[in-house]
């Protein structure tokens, strides 16, 4: 099984940026220890923050994955093109956000990648990327 978490801007800043909302561990470290934990899945990982790329890697993958964690961070609630990129694969995504979004400005309480993704973890720290695993892990999900 091949899934890929692919995490957008500013999420590089994680375990320096805001600790009280994002904690203080790094996300590469925590990377780790999910391929620690999950050593049977062929685990990656991808970071940018960069629109295009994003969506880049969204096509390149989203055809040859078995399941996609998506935390687009700021772009979940500006960008139409990686909703439609989720629209136009075939590979299902899970969108995860460490925050729980709701709680935030109201500007975050919308997303435009919720609608064509198989699910959403929001809120539960880093461990909705643990989670998202998990789910792909228990059984064969379709988009």
């Amino acid at each position: 099984m091949k899934v890929i978490i692919i995490n957008g801007p500013n999420l590089n800043l994680l375990g320096k940026r805001e600790p009280e909302i994002y904690g203080s561990l790094s996300f590469d470290d925590y990377y780790k220890s999910l391929q620690e934990k999950h050593p049977h899945i062929h685990l990656e990982y991808f970071q940018s923050n960069h629109e295009g790329e994003l969506l880049d890697k969204i096509h390149e993958i989203g055809f040859s994955f078995d399941g996609i964690i998506l935390n687009a961070g700021a772009y979940t609630h500006t960008s139409i093109a990686l909703g439609d990129a989720i629209a136009a694969i075939n590979t299902p995504v899970l969108e995860v956000h460490i925050s729980n979004v709701h709680n935030r400005e109201s500007f975050r309480h919308h997303s435009y990648l919720s609608a064509p993704s198989k699910g959403v973890i929001i809120g539960l720290g880093l461990k909705g990327y643990d989670l998202a695993i998990q789910f792909f892990k228990d059984s064969n999900h379709t988009k």
